[in-house]
């Protein structure tokens, strides 16, 4: 598992326009939304039974111009300003193997200062700070039920219930944050085609990264590598079902989906948007968006991004950022992330207005 149309001028115009409406001022946003506010939250974590942490992006009637410094990021948001008040659709933002619940930041404040609650959250074992448990059951199955403690916490704490629509909630998710989203969307996934890509790409660095750890596993237990695999299919309930029936919407970038086939979104009913980067090294498109896009029956839209890589994704890092992670930071030629993600923005919005019956006013 990982560490986590073409014409020139029609697609000038394509990536532009969305850019010239992302620096367009909040005016043009629900009425009250002045600025976007940001708090933390503690989130019970049902693998470890202790707790891990997030935050939530809120539209606010008080203007909140400049960034906020959260470590190496710089968030467009302040803390402990008021929310604009009535009910409002809700979307948690999964990150990628090894990543954030800062990772998108701009995704989060965009869709906030447009009328969202945003919810973002630490994946444990899975984060910045440890990545021990990638592509075992405490992460494949933890993560999309961490994503639904999410919910649930929001949904019963004093201060965000009343902020939230319970009927209008969706995802959205990265890399494996992408694969997240598509299994609380209730997709189901089937672990042995992990087996099946190293077999045809046995030296791919970042799917088959861990194959001698799992290898070594495996013959411990007196098991194959597919045995070990379908090992933890058979215990991907041990936490809770991984579906969730209050998602109605799923908006997945580059995910991690090699692991569904041909039966694997049978009962997905919510719409799902799908993006990738044309040029992904990390997570191979024909082994994974490509793959998946046929399949998908209740496909909203698809989107991929020209010359892109993996990582154009992550919100366009600040320079503190880009000194410490400059392989995650920076993109191929041709490739504007800044653009990149007006456009991403502007698509992650309208998607989840129409998904969710969020007209905008």
């Amino acid at each position: 598992m990982p560490i986590e149309p073409s014409r020139v001028q029609p697609r000038l115009l394509r990536w532009l326009a969305p850019a010239l409406l992302l620096l367009a001022p909040l005016a043009f946003a629900a009425p009250g939304i002045a600025g976007v506010g940001i708090a933390p939250i503690h989130i019970p974590d049902p693998v470890s039974g202790g707790q891990t942490d997030g935050y939530v992006f809120y539209p606010s009637t008080e203007a909140t111009p400049g960034t906020l410094a959260l470590g190496p990021y710089q968030v467009a948001a302040r803390m402990g300003v008021p929310a604009v008040p009535g009910a409002k659709p809700l979307v948690v933002i999964s990150h990628g193997n090894g990543g954030s619940r800062l990772g998108h930041h701009g995704l989060a404040t965009y869709l906030a200062s447009h009328g969202f609650i945003v919810a973002t959250l630490n994946h444990p074992r899975d984060d910045f700070e440890d990545t021990s448990g990638v592509g075992h059951i405490e992460v494949l199955a933890g993560r999309p039920v961490q994503v639904k403690s999410t919910i649930s916490t929001l949904l019963a704490d004093p201060r965000w219930k009343p902020l939230i629509d319970p009927t209008r909630i969706g995802v959205a998710g990265f890399s494996a944050g992408g694969y997240t989203g598509l299994m609380v969307a209730g997709a189901q996934p089937r672990f042995t085609r992990f087996v099946d890509f190293c077999e045809r790409y046995p030296k791919d660095p970042n799917v088959c990264g861990k194959l001698a750890e799992f290898q070594a596993e495996a013959a411990k237990s007196g098991l194959t590598l597919r045995q070990l695999m379908q090992r933890r299919q058979d215990q991907l309930d041990r936490y809770g079902d991984t579906a969730d029936p209050r998602v109605k919407a799923a908006f997945v970038m580059a995910p991690l989906s090699l692991v569904f086939d041909a039966h694997s979104f049978d009962g997905v009913t919510a719409p799902i948007y799908l993006y990738y980067g044309e040029n992904d090294h990390v997570l191979r498109p024909d082994a994974n968006a490509r793959h998946i896009q046929p399949l998908i029956h209740t496909l909203a839209g698809v989107k991929e991004v020209p010359k892109a890589d993996h990582w154009v994704f992550l919100t366009p890092c600040a320079p503190a950022l880009a000194k410490q992670i400059s392989e995650l930071c920076s993109d191929p030629p041709g490739v504007d992330r800044q653009q990149v993600h007006a456009q991403i923005d502007a698509d992650a919005l309208a998607f989840f207005r129409q998904a969710l019956h969020w007209p905008a006013d």
